[in-house]
This record gives structure tokens, C-alpha cells and sequence, in this order.
């Protein structure tokens, strides 16, 4: 029984770094789309709503779906024909202009978690983008200017943490956070909701 729940967690987990990337893209994408462009999006929910017409609700089959799909990416994930074709898949997603740095953003915060390291050094607050507001940031280099000693720090941007500011603070301007850098991401992530 133990082999069988180690083999589904490594293949739900497998699958995780695989869905949360396009699911990040497609909900970007859409919001996108939505905004940019709502009458022809409401045609086209019009058009599925006619093509599934004849359906009705079953509690938690969202749910069991999804986790169907997970788990099956994960085991398409981990064999050799997958591989082929997820790197195929990276290779087109990679060669759309918008969707290129959506999907490869998500793909970067997602290895954050896979990996459980980062190039992340440590999480930090700094006082951004005014004196007195303190903004969490991960400082991701030292450097020296002139003499005088700097500190990289990459403060993220919510909802889409993926994109943010490179931003040069002496060290004396970094503050301790008390979080660690994974806890970090997941409070940026939440939006603030998840505070460790």
C-alpha cells in the first residue's frame, strides 16, 4: 500500500509542475482575451453552452477531473516518450510571442518549488516604491560600484508575481523578513493571503 501512495504522490506531484504552468498561461491568457476583446468572448461561451447543452451539475467532478489530469501528466511526465513530447511542447510554447513569457515565467515559479532551492539568496523587505512601505523582495545578487557595496533584490509584482523590478539597495536598506524564501514565494503567490 505504501509503494502504491509513493508512486501516486511522486506522479501527482510530477504532474503539478507540469499543469500549474499551462494553467497559469491559459488563466492569464483568458483574463486577457476577456478584457481585451468581452463581446466576441461572450459569443464564444455562448457557442459551448449550445454544443453541451443537454448536462447537469455532479458535485466534485471538477475536482476529480482535475486531479485525474494532474496525475496523468505527472505519468506522461516521467517516461521517455513524454518527456519528448513536454519538450516539444516547451519548444512551440516558447516560439508564441505573449504566451512565451507567460508559460516560461510560470515554468521559473513553478521550479521554485520542484526544486525546493532557488536562485533566490534570501527573502527580504526593503522599503518599495515609497519610505515607509515595506515590500517583500528576494535579493538575488551582491555587487560593488563604486566602491560601495550593493544588494540585488527582485521585488515582485501581485497578481502576477512573475514579473517584477531588479532593484539595487545598500545592505543597510534590506530588512530580515523572518521568512524563508519558500514561505516568501507562497505569500507573494497567495497575494498576501498566506502568511507564515
Amino acid at each position: 500500500m505504501d509503494k502504491i501512495i509513493k508512486h501516486f504522490k511522486g506522479k501527482f506531484i510530477t504532474g503539478l509542475f507540469v499543469v500549474v504552468p499551462l494553467g497559469i498561461t491559459i488563466f492569464i491568457l483568458k483574463f486577457l482575451f476577456n478584457f481585451a476583446d468581452g463581446i466576441l468572448g461572450s459569443y464564444l461561451d455562448s457557442l459551448l453552452a449550445a454544443l453541451i447543452s443537454d448536462h447537469s451539475y455532479i458535485p466534485g467532478l471538477g475536482m476529480l477531473t482535475g486531479v485525474i489530469v494532474i496525475y496523468l501528466s505527472g505519468l506522461l511526465a516521467t517516461n521517455v516518450m513524454g518527456t519528448r513530447i513536454l519538450r516539444w511542447w516547451d519548444e512551440l510554447f516558447s516560439r508564441i510571442p505573449l504566451v512565451k513569457s507567460i508559460y516560461n515565467s510560470s515554468k521559473q515559479l513553478t521550479q521554485v518549488f520542484k526544486e525546493g532551492k532557488t536562485s533566490y539568496r534570501r527573502a527580504v523587505f526593503v522599503e518599495w516604491p515609497r519610505t515607509g512601505v515595506r515590500a517583500v523582495g528576494f535579493v538575488t545578487a551582491e555587487v560593488e560600484r563604486d566602491g560601495e557595496k550593493l544588494v540585488v533584490v527582485y521585488v515582485p509584482t501581485m497578481p502576477n508575481p512573475t514579473s517584477g523590478f531588479a532593484l539595487f539597495f545598500r545592505e543597510s536598506e534590506v530588512y530580515d523578513c523572518g521568512m524563508s524564501v519558500e514561505d516568501a514565494v507562497k505569500f507573494v503567490v497567495s497575494g498576501g493571503v498566506v502568511v507564515h
